[in-house]
């Protein structure tokens, strides 16, 4: 089946302190965003079209970004809505005109994704139509409650990444459902509809958020 990719960005750098959405920073010269979009263009993971879907007052500072950086890779661009859902949906409503394939969720300010982590999201969905990277987490676990804390035990435990891929058909389904406050992801939306399948990520493919995360991501580019 053909393939796509929903880019995802909204972020406004609250956390990062920066004035700038985190995006928009830089990462060894270029917009985090650019990184994030050149994985996806990698011919070799066959990827038919590309969505990034922003926030509808940073599409002009993309595009004069794009022009900066002399950006020639193609994708189409997408004003989002007030929260990750609305603009996921935004982003699946720019292929209405593709009745079948696969399509790819990721966020755009995870910068590092390696080819094989998406390859192995878009295999795992073809078998299964739905399935996400996903890692171990590294450190114990509590649940907090009003009594206190407990321990959990983190080898059934997996910390969430993305790209979440699945048939676009069953997106389209779950994403024309109301949105719920216990979307947190991609997964959580389909969650009703399918078994999501869990994927071998990267703890590498980390999400750009505060400032030590871009500190670590340039030094994971630099080695």
């Amino acid at each position: 089946m053909p393939r796509f990719a929903i880019l995802v960005a909204g972020g406004t750098g609250t956390r990062m302190g920066a004035g700038l959405p985190k995006q928009f920073l830089l990462l060894r010269g270029e917009p985090v965003l650019l990184h994030t979009l050149r994985r996806f263009a990698d011919p070799a993971l066959g990827v038919a079209e590309t969505v990034v879907v922003l926030p509808a007052d940073q599409l002009d500072a993309w595009q004069a970004l794009c022009r900066a950086h002399r950006v020639a890779l193609p994708h189409r661009l997408v004003a989002g809505g007030p929260t990750r859902w609305a603009s996921v949906k935004a982003g699946l409503g720019a292929l209405a005109g593709h009745a079948q394939g696969l399509v790819a969720v990721h966020d755009g300010v995870r910068p590092l994704v390696s080819a094989a982590v998406v390859e192995r999201t878009y295999a795992a969905a073809a078998r299964h139509a739905a399935a996400a990277a996903a890692v171990a987490p590294k450190d114990s676990v509590r649940t907090l409650s009003p009594h206190g804390s407990a321990a959990l035990n983190r080898q059934r435990l997996r910390l969430m990444q993305t790209p979440q891929t699945f048939e676009i058909d069953l997106l389209r389904r779950a994403y024309a459902l109301p949105e719920l406050p216990t979307f947190t992801d991609d997964a959580s939306v389909v969650d009703d509809l399918c078994r999501v399948e869990l994927v071998e990520g990267d703890y590498r493919n980390l999400k750009i958020t505060t400032p030590e995360d871009l500190l670590v991501a340039e030094a994971l580019l630099n080695g």
